[in-house]
C-alpha cells in the first residue's frame, strides 16, 4: 500500500493526530483509526507501519466495505480446495499474508457478524483457520483498523461485537476533518496546485486570483483533503493562462446547465433550468444574520463577490461575464470600476 502522498499541514488538531500515531507505531498492538472519508486514514496505517519495526514486513490492506460478505471470511483467513463452489485450489488468507507485518483492515464497520467473530479469534489468539480446514495456523500480525462508522454506538446497538472492538482499541486515532484544521486549506491547496502545474508541464506557479483562494477557505469540504485535491487540480488543468492567477475553481463536476432532470411525479415533464450548486452556495445570504450591522455594505460586498467569481469563471470575458449575469454590457462596465476589480484582474 504505497502512497504517493504526504502529511501536509500544520494545525494543531492535525499534528496532535500525527503524533499520536508516530508514537503508537512501535507497539505491537491493534490501533483503530476514525475519521470521515478523505482525512488520511490510510496514510496513518502506513506511518503506523514504517516507523514500526516490522518496516521491512509486509503491509497488507483489505478493504472490507470492498467485497460481498460471502467472501469476506475467505479472504481474510484463506480457504482449501473444495472448500465451496469455485475454491478449485487451495489459497492463503490476508492474515497469512501479512504474517510478521501488519494488517490493514479499512471499512471495519462493514464487517458481517461472523467475520467478527473470527476475527475475535485471530486477534486474540494469534491463529487463523482455512475455510474447509480444521487446523489452525499460526501468525503473528499487527493490526491497523479504520472505519467512519461510529463503532461504539454499533456496538450498543448489537451490530458489531463489544468483545472485538475491546480488543481493537487499545489505541484510537481520530483524525480530524479538513474544516477545523486551521489553516490547512491554503497550505494543501499550494501544495496541489504546484504538484499538478509541474505535472501539465507549467512553467512557474501562478497561485490562486484572492477570490478563489477566499472560496476554497470557505468551502465546508465534506469530502475532506481527498475532495480539496479533486477541486485544486481539476482547477488548475482547466486553466489554460500560467502566467494568472488560477480564477475560477469548480467544486462540484457535476453542475453543469445541460445535466438530466428527472421531473418530479405529477409535475410537467418540460425540462426545467437546473440550479447550479456552486450559484446556489454563492448566493446565499449570510449565516450569522445578527452580525450584519451595515446592510448597505453587506450587499455590496455580496455584490462583488458574485460578479468576480463569475468573472473568473469567464475568464475575465466581459461579454460572456455579463450575459450570465443577465446584465448589459455597460452594467457590468459599471459594477468592475465600482468593486475596483479592474486593478485585480
Amino acid at each position: 500500500m504505497e502512497r504517493d502522498n504526504q502529511f501536509i499541514g500544520q494545525s494543531g488538531a492535525f499534528l496532535d493526530a500525527v503524533e499520536r500515531a508516530s508514537r503508537a507505531a512501535p507497539m505491537r498492538r491493534p490501533v483503530l483509526v476514525v475519521g470521515e472519508r478523505g482525512t488520511g486514514k490510510e496514510l496513518i496505517a502506513e506511518r503506523l507501519h514504517r516507523l514500526s519495526l516490522r518496516w521491512g514486513e509486509p503491509l497488507v490492506t483489505m478493504n472490507c466495505a470492498a467485497l460481498p460478505e460471502t467472501l469476506i471470511e475467505a479472504e481474510l483467513f484463506g480457504h482449501e480446495a473444495g472448500a465451496f463452489t469455485g475454491a478449485t485450489k487451495s489459497r492463503v488468507g490476508r492474515f497469512e499474508e501479512a504474517d510478521k507485518g501488519t494488517l490493514f483492515l479499512d471499512e471495519l464497520g462493514t464487517l458481517s457478524m461472523g467475520a467478527q467473530e473470527r476475527l475475535l479469534r485471530a486477534v486474540e489468539y494469534g491463529e487463523v483457520t482455512r475455510i474447509g480446514s480444521s487446523r489452525p495456523v499460526r501468525v503473528d500480525v499487527r493490526i491497523v483498523a479504520a472505519t467512519n462508522e461510529n463503532l461504539p454506538k454499533l456496538a450498543d446497538e448489537g451490530k458489531f461485537r463489544a468483545d472485538l472492538l475491546d480488543r481493537l482499541s487499545f489505541e484510537v486515532i481520530t483524525l480530524p476533518p479538513l474544516r477545523v484544521r486551521e489553516g490547512d486549506v491554503g497550505v494543501l491547496a499550494e501544495y496541489f496546485g504546484r504538484r499538478m502545474a509541474a505535472e501539465i508541464g507549467w512553467e512557474s506557479w501562478p497561485g490562486f486570483a484572492e477570490h478563489v483562494a477566499h472560496q476554497l477557505e470557505n468551502h465546508p469540504w465534506p469530502g475532506n483533503v481527498r475532495e480539496l485535491r479533486n477541486v485544486v487540480e481539476r482547477g488548475v488543468y482547466r486553466w489554460d493562462n500560467w502566467q494568472e492567477p488560477i480564477g475560477h475553481v469548480v467544486f462540484d463536476p457535476f453542475d453543469s446547465p445541460w445535466k438530466p432532470f428527472a421531473p418530479a411525479s405529477g409535475h410537467s415533464s418540460r425540462a426545467e433550468k437546473p440550479d447550479s450548486a456552486e450559484g446556489a452556495a454563492l448566493l446565499q445570504a449570510p449565516t450569522d444574520l445578527e452580525a450584519v450591522d451595515d446592510l448597505k455594505a453587506a450587499v455590496e460586498a455580496h455584490e462583488r463577490m458574485i460578479v468576480e467569481h463569475a468573472l473568473g469563471k469567464h475568464r475575465w470575458n466581459q461579454r460572456q461575464t455579463a450575459k450570465a449575469l443577465g446584465l448589459s454590457y455597460d452594467q457590468l462596465r459599471h459594477c468592475i470600476k465600482k468593486h475596483g476589480l479592474a486593478d485585480s484582474e
